[in-house]
């Protein structure tokens, strides 16, 4: 898996209410680092191990302090707070141990929508006080889109190119809340990969999109 753009995820950390802003860096972080684990583990069964560690550590958060430990701690602080719980950011591990499993078929896929992207979301739009219900639609879209990009077998990458530009579709034919426009714009990036979109368009749809919702 390849890291979020960081000047991409600078702009879009803009579109969240101040207030809220922490917390969804704390969950972009969360991704981040289940992310890394299967782009630096050869063997399956440590990148096992690692994953489980970290679904754990989330699980204890609603029962004990953080360890010392950054983005369980940012999390603590600034995710759980606003009624989000450990338990169900665990299972976002869920999501990316189905990439354990060779070859990915399409239940895989749909796991890994759901329980990476669409926890994400929801999670994410519970922390910026948004109630779009587009939100975990736009999530799985966006998480197999960033599984496409980086899939060596064509058939699957394609397969996963498929469920995405679906559910992205789906995400953005609805008008995202002010709350919510910072995963309007993820989904729209998402998009943007999809097709191929870059350059002043890219950036001046994203700006659009932070004016209207659309």
């Amino acid at each position: 898996m390849k890291d979020f753009q960081k000047p991409d995820r600078a702009l879009i950390l803009t579109y969240t209410p101040p207030a809220s802003r922490p917390g969804l860096e704390a969950l972009l972080a969360l991704d981040d680092t289940l992310g890394r684990i299967l782009r630096t583990t050869r063997e399956p069964m440590v990148g096992q191990m690692r994953l489980t560690w970290w679904f754990e550590a989330l699980e204890r958060l609603d029962r004990e302090p953080p360890p010392a430990e950054p983005v369980l701690r940012a999390l603590a602080g600034e995710v759980l707070p606003r009624g989000v719980t450990g338990t169900t950011l665990a299972g976002m591990v869920e999501g990316w141990e189905v990439l354990l499993e060779e070859p990915l078929g399409e239940t895989a896929l749909r796991t890994f929508a759901r329980e990476r992207g669409g926890r994400l979301f929801r999670a994410a739009a519970a922390v910026s006080g948004a109630a779009d219900e587009q939100a975990a639609v736009a999530g799985e879209g966006w998480a197999l889109a960033d599984l496409a990009s980086n899939l060596s077998d064509r058939q699957v990458a394609a397969r996963a190119r498929e469920l995405a530009r679906a559910r992205l579709v789906e995400a953005m034919g609805w008008r995202w809340s002010r709350a919510g426009r910072a995963l309007g714009a993820l989904a729209l990036l998402a998009r943007f990969d999809l097709e191929g979109g870059s350059g002043a368009g890219r950036v001046g749809r994203l700006l659009l999109h932070r004016l209207t919702g659309r």
